[in-house]
Order: structure tokens, then sequence, then C-alpha cells
């Protein structure tokens, strides 16, 4: 029997799907990686719905324009600084080999240059904990640790919005809204709940269903769901 997965409908590309972007404010990204110092100014802060922290608008030396995400205690009009050879404070842009260990950073870059990969959300930080040099040890807020490269960049401090998840949504309909915005897929439903035709795992009336919940990695895509090609399975005897 065919199915109708979601993941066969996103790959659609329908606009059930999409992401609404152009009500985004932009980008968030640093500037082009440059050699020299460079100052900015903050204009303005701004709440994006496709960002969970508020942004800051920023006025580079250089005429362009940016956003990136607010550092808690930064206001409109304040100044950063972005390069080598500048102060460790809030806001500021550095390589990871210039920025002590120990300090919260935010919007590290995987590669020199790409504008910022990780730590992006609310009230996230990251912390540097060993310096080689190869590599930067830093760990992130899952408190797993990941090796950079000794030039990637990074902004000093903690994201602004770090009260966000603690707001109950309390109704059902908020809770859809705030999906909506960034037109995310909810309410999330298991397998097993759906109907046969939705869902390998549906049909019938009962949860308790006689069939395997692992697929093998050459299983077609109408039944390929569950755990995929798994290693082992069972409980676990440690």
């Amino acid at each position: 029997m065919g199915k109708s997965l979601i993941q066969q409908k996103r790959g659609k590309g329908s606009p059930r799907y999409r992401a609404p972007s152009f009500r985004y404010k932009g980008k968030v990204n640093f500037s082009r990686y440059e050699n020299k110092p460079m100052n900015a100014t903050i204009s303005d802060i701004l709440h994006s719905s496709g960002h969970s922290a508020p942004l800051m608008e920023l006025e580079y030396s250089n005429g362009e324009t940016g956003l990136l995400q607010a550092p808690e205690g930064i206001k409109s009009g304040d100044k950063i600084e972005i390069g080598v050879d500048i102060e460790t404070k809030i806001g500021n842009v550095l390589p990871l080999k210039n920025i002590p260990e120990g300090t919260p950073i935010y919007n590290i870059e995987a590669n020199p240059g790409d504008g910022g990969k990780f730590v992006r959300a609310s009230g996230t930080f990251a912390r540097i904990i060993t310096k080689m040099d190869n590599g930067i040890v830093v760990e992130l807020p899952s408190s797993k640790r990941r090796t950079f490269l000794p030039e990637c960049r990074a902004v000093v401090g903690i994201i602004a919005g770090s009260g966000r998840p603690e707001k109950p949504f309390l109704k059902a309909g908020t809770k859809s809204f705030a999906m909506r915005a960034k037109n995310k897929l909810w309410p999330i439903v298991s397998g097993t709940s759906m109907n046969s035709v939705n869902h390998p795992f549906g049909g019938k009336s009962s949860h308790a269903k006689g069939i395997p919940t692992q697929s093998s990695r050459n299983a077609p895509p109408g039944r390929k769901v569950g755990k995929i090609a798994p290693k082992r399975t069972g409980r676990s005897k440690r």
C-alpha cells in the first residue's frame, strides 16, 4: 500500500513546508573576514519571527550594515569592535585564539569566514575549555565538546532572551501561531496514532502493533520509518 509520509510531502517542495523567509529581518552573520580591526555601531534592536533571540542591527565603519544576535547587557548606540588584537568585552568579535579560556561566547564559525554556525539560540553560550596550537576545544550548550580552528570567530557574551522558554504557552492555539511563524510542522503525531494510509505503524484501534520498528537501509520511501538500519535494537544491557 502506498503511504503519504511527511518526509515525502516535504520533498515535493509545496508551500506548506517552505520557511517564510521573506518575513525575516535578514541573514544573521559576521561581516566578511578582514585583517584590520573594524568598528560597528548598534543602530537598533530588532525582533525577527525567524529567530528566537533579539537581533542587533549594525552599521560597520566601512559603510556596510548587518545583523547579529544581541548579547545580554547591550543597547542601541553602543559600539562594538571586530578584529584580532581588541578588548575581550561583551559584543566584540574575535578569533577563538584571542579569547581567554572560560569566556562565554556565541555564534561560533565552523570554518573561518562562514559567518557563524554554532550557538545561535536565545539564552545560550559556549565556553573555551582548552587551547592548542592547531585547535580550540569549546564546550557547547549541550555539554558536548568540539574542536574549532584557531581562526574561527565568535562573539563575546551570552545571547539575550534567556527567559523565553520559561513563559508557558498555556493553550494549543498560542503554540500553533508560534509554530506557524516559522512554518514548523505542528502538532507532531506519532506514527502509531495515524491511519494506515499515512504511516506503516498506523491503522487498527490499538497502539500495540505487531510490526517491527526497524527498517532496512534499502527499504522503499513508504516503508523507511522507525529505526533505519540500526546497529542494534532492544534494551541496553548497561
